[in-house]
């Protein structure tokens, strides 16, 4: 063991004394198959491949970084000991992060999803259709509808892209501005049927390479010719024949599927770039859940899409593009689970004041302040700590600000008892019950959608807090009473801190003083030892001490999102990179989307075979 006295060890005696640290006062508890809580740490003493443990490294870091373990009530090491034995742990995961496993990743070739279907047609043809709207419901995984690995066809959805595509193709032909948006040429001549030909092939591949967001070959742009003649020897009509083009086109896996190549001449070791088209439509799906617009097509065309600055330049242009809306519906709405507000019922009796007009604007209040800090490029902490916000007239009231008339949102500053979206009713709403607050569900959700600190599911025949029969007094004694157990104190202890730092905020998230006669206590202590007095000092706490945190697991989020698929053991050195890119830029939104758009993981591919 390190003496506490020795403040600069030899760098050799580090790894002996960390493992010697472990083995004095963590392994008697977790080691082998029954370790508690699930947590080993006896392989960091061996050899074994952190790969298969990084996320039992991580917990292990948190647990030593706030002091949770050993447990208060059992032997500490000394402060000397503690600090060793986390920065070599944290220096071995580092070496693994950046090491010979990170790579590009791939992403599974994926259908768009509802909304990028409707946008992307949107954008297509000029027509307001929202076809998509009829389809069922995309499968979520990694917390998203994108994702490749589970976007899949059942045998309905075929029938409703083909319906869709009939439905287009005819919206299309009945619509002058569609019309020429989709067919724009026409011929001089229009007797000369070799000049006919030439203008319906030109009018056809650059439909299809703007549908299948890519340049057609020759090959391709045939078959759709041959369907075109097959109907006019049929003796079709102009419109029919349009129609059969536009149809085979919409219905077809290219268009109904985001394709990226996969030549295995194109990879080097396993890896390849991926070309400017594919990166237009990289691009446009992350930011805009849409197709690439003109301008896009054109750098592609020029192969002009391929640098960082490039990249950079076409990310500040789009995000000031109205389109850029979609990311705050799509991103944030299923990051901070905004959409699951719909489903949620308070109940009538306690809560006589909820209705739909208050819903939509709850919701809104949270997308506008997203909306801000994205089109303002301000500090990602704003999330958790804007001294602003956004409400109409109904939110205002609700929130008891004066001043306010009419349905138009209205920027306004806070200086009162509300900062940042934790004291948005929406989410104070989305994290309470139908007939009372909760704290430990706010707790969670912080940990789990904000800290990325998920604690492990609840010990099996523990009862719910209104099940427990014996517990009384306030929620506050009575989630006391249910910590007691030594089974629920653990992950209780963290979660329960942050929820009853909410506690003033009831279940709409209307600011009280009183739950029924007692008097709201929102006081408390972080592990780690920091103490609050009221929601105002917590998310200070949370802005400060935990921001690095809050930013990876905001980071981890978006490149989950922008790439559409689960994030693995590769990526945790891309995400590195960028939390330590950002801490020197102020935890910018902008930078933070360069970042991912000129990652290995956005504009390469590794191979599937």
């Amino acid at each position: 063991m390190v003496a506490v006295g020795v403040e600069e060890p030899d760098a050799l005696t580090v790894p002996n004394a960390a493992v010697e640290t472990l083995q004095t006062y963590c392994m008697d508890c977790h080691s082998g198959g029954d370790a508690e809580g699930g947590i080993r740490v006896d392989f960091l003493a061996t050899s074994a491949n952190l790969g298969n443990h990084v996320e039992q490294i991580e917990k292990i870091i948190l647990a030593l970084r706030e002091q949770q373990m050993p447990p208060a009530d059992a032997e500490q090491p000394s402060a000397t000991d503690r600090v060793q034995t986390l920065e070599w742990i944290e220096s071995q995961l580092q070496n693994f992060d950046c090491g010979a496993i990170s790579g590009p990743g791939r992403v599974t070739m994926r259908r768009l999803n509802r909304s990028e279907f409707n946008n992307t047609v949107r954008d297509l043809t000029g027509l307001p259709l929202t076809l998509a709207d009829d389809f069922p419901s995309d499968d979520v995984g990694n917390g998203f509808d994108n994702i490749g690995d589970v976007l899949t066809i059942p045998p309905i959805l075929l029938e409703k892209y083909l319906s869709a595509a009939h439905a287009i193709a005819t919206a299309i032909t009945d619509d002058p501005a569609a019309r020429k948006k989709a067919f724009p040429l026409t011929p001089q001549q229009p007797d000369d049927l070799e000049e006919v030909v030439a203008v319906a092939r030109k009018n056809v591949s650059d439909f299809a390479r703007r549908a299948w967001r890519r340049p057609l070959a020759a090959s391709e742009v045939d078959r759709l010719m041959e369907l075109m003649k097959g109907a006019w020897d049929a003796d079709a009509t102009e419109v029919e024949i349009m129609q059969t083009a536009i149809t085979a086109i919409l219905a077809s896996p290219n268009f109904v599927y985001r394709v990226e190549e996969d030549e295995a001449a194109q990879y080097i070791d396993g890896v390849r770039s991926l070309n400017d088209h594919e990166l237009a439509s990289r691009l446009s799906y992350f930011l805009w859940s849409s197709m690439p617009d003109q301008r896009l097509f054109e750098l592609a065309q020029q192969s002009k899409l391929h640098t960082a600055e490039q990249l950079e330049a076409e990310v500040e242009r789009m995000l000031e593009d109205p389109k850029s809306m979609a990311l705050v519906e799509n991103f944030a709405g299923q990051w901070l689970q905004l959409r699951d507000l719909q489903r949620l019922s308070p109940d009538p009796t306690l809560y006589a004041s909820f209705d739909e007009k208050l819903r939509r604007s709850m919701r809104r209040e949270t997308e506008l302040l997203f909306a801000s800090i994205m089109q303002e490029n301000r500090s990602l902490l704003d999330l958790l700590n804007a001294d602003y916000t956004y409400v109409d007239e109904r939110l205002a009231e609700h929130y008891g600000m004066e001043g306010i008339t009419g349905d138009e949102f209205q920027r306004v500053e806070l200086t009162g008892n509300r900062r940042g979206v934790l004291m948005h009713a929406s989410v104070l709403l989305l994290t309470s019950n139908p007939t009372r607050t909760s704290p430990v569900k706010r707790g969670k959700w912080v940990l789990d959608n904000l800290l990325a600190e998920a604690p492990p599911p609840p010990p099996p025949n523990v009862p719910e807090l209104a099940g427990a029969g014996e517990a009384l007094g306030t929620l506050r004694q009575q989630m006391e009473q249910h910590r007691a157990d030594p089974n629920c104190a653990v992950c209780h202890v963290k979660m329960d801190a942050v929820g009853f730092g909410l506690e003033n905020f009831d279940g709409i998230g209307k600011w009280r003083e009183t739950d029924g006669r007692e008097r709201i206590d929102p006081s408390g202590s972080l592990p780690g030892g920091k103490t609050f007095s009221g929601p105002v000092e917590l998310v200070e706490i949370l802005a400060e001490e935990k921001k690095s945190e809050f930013v990876r697991c905001a980071t981890t989020k978006m490149l989950t999102y922008a790439l559409g698929r689960g994030l693995n053991v590769s990526d945790r050195c891309t995400i590195n990179t960028i939390v330590a890119s950002l801490s020197n830029q102020d935890y910018r939104f902008v930078p933070l989307v360069k970042l991912i758009v000129t990652s290995q993981p956005f504009t390469m591919q590794e191979s599937g075979r």
